[in-house]
């Protein structure tokens, strides 16, 4: 199928994946999963370490610094019925947005019971609205904590790690165990700023070797933020793309990037966005002009991509908008090409799994 004189459905973007090649755990070190080299075809195949080798002096590798919550909390409701929490995002005055899993949803008004409870140790919430508006998926609570504590104070105290539903851990207490290798490596060793639902996995590869490397080479680095959500794991359901509506993230790119960007455009460097989080955050400024605010971009093939030459992601979820995303960067039929390589060579997908250097299509 061609780029340039077809009409693309959600079927497009299918592909056999043998459920043995997603990723469980991570490898023993950051930098030691292995990177597709997929720029031209056929592909090569190495290990991330070398992605500094692969690039130029006067490059700027953008980072998405942003920070996962332990946004998962478990509790009841007042009526005794569990339930579950994910925490999508901090408001301000105690409140937060958040996704709710139970059998009977409560009402408006109605208390909530979490890791115990005030009675127990925990926390109390007390539901006010749906989110972002009167019919939204969401739901709007203000938070209770006995001795004040904000939201963050209480994720961090009571909450999990909320891992993507394709990465299976023992089950203890009613729900998954929290495991020790989770809390270090499902964060990137730069993440600062605490916000997100997933972690941006493509930067997960990423160590101090590796950062080392690419200042020794003349290769510069700098960071946006893109608070990532849960919308991330959510499936399109409709064959049209065009009737597709994207979730809502926040972004900001701080003046510092400004500044970088255009420094590396004016030496004729390349701009590099490691992850898809990041390409969505540079292309949303391209499109708006706006340096912070919400974007529900949805980029699928024929976007014209105005900032990011080159692109660091991992291997993504059968027909998932960062499908689409990677098919518009660097071609659909080349990424398609590439899939069936992984595949076949057994490479490990998802947010543990290895990743993928692309470029972008002339």
């Amino acid at each position: 199928m061609a780029d340039a004189d077809c009409t693309y459905t959600l079927g497009d973007f299918d592909f056999a994946l043998p459920e043995s090649l997603i990723a469980q755990h991570p490898t023993p070190e950051r930098s030691a999963s292995r990177l597709l080299d997929g720029r031209a075809l056929p592909p090569a195949d190495r290990i991330f370490r070398e992605l500094p080798a692969l690039l130029a002096p006067g490059d700027l590798l953008v980072f998405n610094d942003t920070r996962v919550l332990r946004a998962r909390l478990f509790g009841e409701k007042a009526s005794g019925g569990r339930l579950e929490l994910l925490i999508e995002r901090v408001l301000a005055g105690g409140e937060v947005v958040a996704h709710m899993k139970v059998s009977k949803k409560p009402r408006v008004g109605d208390a909530i019971h979490l890791a115990g409870g005030l009675a127990r140790g925990g926390f109390d919430a007390v539901l006010l609205s749906r989110w972002p508006d009167r019919d939204g998926p969401l739901f709007r609570l203000a938070l209770r904590a006995p001795n004040g504590e904000t939201a963050h104070e209480l994720m961090q105290r009571h909450g999990h790690l909320p891992l993507p539903p394709y990465i299976e851990r023992q089950q203890a207490g009613g729900h998954d165990a929290d495991a020790a290798e989770d809390e270090q490596r499902y964060q990137t060793v730069f993440a600062a700023r605490p916000g997100a639902v997933a972690a941006p996995t493509a930067a997960l590869h990423f160590d101090a070797g590796v950062l080392a490397q690419l200042a020794e080479r003349g290769i510069h680095t700098a960071s946006v933020t893109l608070h990532v959500g849960a919308g991330t794991f959510q499936p399109v359901k409709t064959e049209n793309l065009a009737e597709h509506r994207m979730h809502s993230e926040w972004y900001d790119i701080p003046p510092a990037t400004l500044a970088a960007l255009e420094r590396c455009r004016q030496r004729a460097g390349r701009v590099v966005a490691v992850g898809t989080t990041t390409v969505r955050t540079l292309e949303s400024w391209a499109q708006s002009g706006r340096t912070t605010g919400e974007t529900d971009i949805f980029i699928t093939p024929g976007f014209a991509f105005q900032v990011v030459d080159l692109l660091v992601t991992n291997f993504h979820l059968p027909r998932s908008t960062l499908m689409m995303l990677v098919s518009a960067f660097a071609g659909y039929e080349h990424v398609m090409a590439l899939y069936r390589h992984a595949v076949a060579q057994h490479y490990r997908f998802f947010s543990y799994g290895d990743a993928m250097l692309l470029e972008r299509q002339p």
